[in-house]
């Protein structure tokens, strides 16, 4: 199981996740996020890095130009597609960059999400399943019931998201699913909005992904 931290904003924890063997890492590229990257991390401080770890550029209903933009500026290796965006629209995106098509999920369309994904299959690398909250895309802090994936067909590797912290080391543990690819933390790992409390995250490391 791989790992990817979201919502980074300063250099010298892109650095310290790097050493840690982190696997991905979320730039969100969404003005109406806390973490919104381009307040707070210059593109020219990221190209000088030398990071073993991925990038991963996070926009919500995005336009091509503005994504295509910040692949260059930031030296993306993956686009995360977080808002309501076409499978044609993915499919553009992908010949660039590998693309993670993030799914919401609530209790009304839990029981849909082969119907959700189905179109989706030829035009992305990746899913990403994350906690539904009116207004909000992503980064709310809630989960939904993981073993609700085991009861759809999907036969593409995703990203388990949505308020997964070291309080979930048992339930990680005890998750199984052909396609579980990577957990994506977040809000739970933070010290404040885009500051990352490497400590736990070490120790996220130590007991749920090494």
């Amino acid at each position: 199981m791989k790992l990817k931290v979201c919502g980074i904003t300063q250099v010298d924890q892109l650095l310290q996740l790097d050493e840690l063997g982190v696997d991905y890492t979320g730039l969100i590229f969404y003005d109406r996020s806390p973490r919104y990257v381009l307040n707070k991390l210059r593109s020219e401080d990221v190209q000088k890095l030398d990071l073993n770890l991925q990038k991963v550029g996070v926009f919500v209903n995005a336009s091509e130009e503005d994504i295509m933009t910040q692949i260059e500026l930031y030296g993306l290796d993956i686009v995360q597609l977080h808002g309501d965006e076409t499978p044609a629209f993915c499919k553009h995106i992908s010949n660039a960059v590998s693309v993670i098509k993030a799914f919401r999920i609530t209790k009304y369309n839990e029981q849909n999400i082969d119907w959700m994904i189905k179109p989706y299959e030829e035009d992305c690398d990746y899913y990403l399943f994350d906690t539904n909250r009116k207004g909000a895309y992503g980064g709310t802090g809630e989960k939904f019931d993981w073993e609700i994936l085991n009861s759809n067909k999907i036969n593409k590797p995703f990203f388990l998201s949505g308020g997964i912290g070291l309080d979930d080391v048992e339930k990680l543990k005890s998750f199984a699913h052909p396609f579980w690819h990577a957990i994506d933390v977040n809000s739970k790992v933070e010290i404040a909005d885009g500051v990352k409390d490497i400590r736990v995250i070490q120790k996220l490391i130590g007991l749920a992904i090494k």
